[in-house]
């Protein structure tokens, strides 16, 4: 059994507020979850309006299938228009 975790940072320009920003990260999180049946966590800078972490975990038998789902939950933030992806870095263990 092999754990995959994905952290990802991001800057999110558009947003004025606390709200906004979890606005914003909510839709992203409910998007990477229902697409790739995979867990979602904002795990730091809470309170930066514009600066968000997000990390992503998922379990398999497969390192290649892990490591090709968290690419792919990559490729889907990078297409996201409201963020920009500043930092990443992928674990198996």
């Amino acid at each position: 059994m092999f754990i995959g975790v994905c952290t990802i940072e991001m800057h999110i320009p558009e947003s004025g507020s606390l709200k906004t920003k979890r606005h914003s990260l909510k839709s992203l999180k409910d998007r990477i979850r229902s697409r790739f049946n995979v867990s979602v966590a904002e795990v730091d800078y809470n309170d930066l309006w514009q600066k968000a972490s997000l990390a992503v975990a998922a379990v398999s038998n497969d390192k290649s299938y892990l490591n090709q789902t968290l690419d792919h939950v990559l490729d889907l933030v990078r297409s996201v228009p409201e963020v920009s992806l500043l930092d990443y870095h992928i674990e198996i263990f």
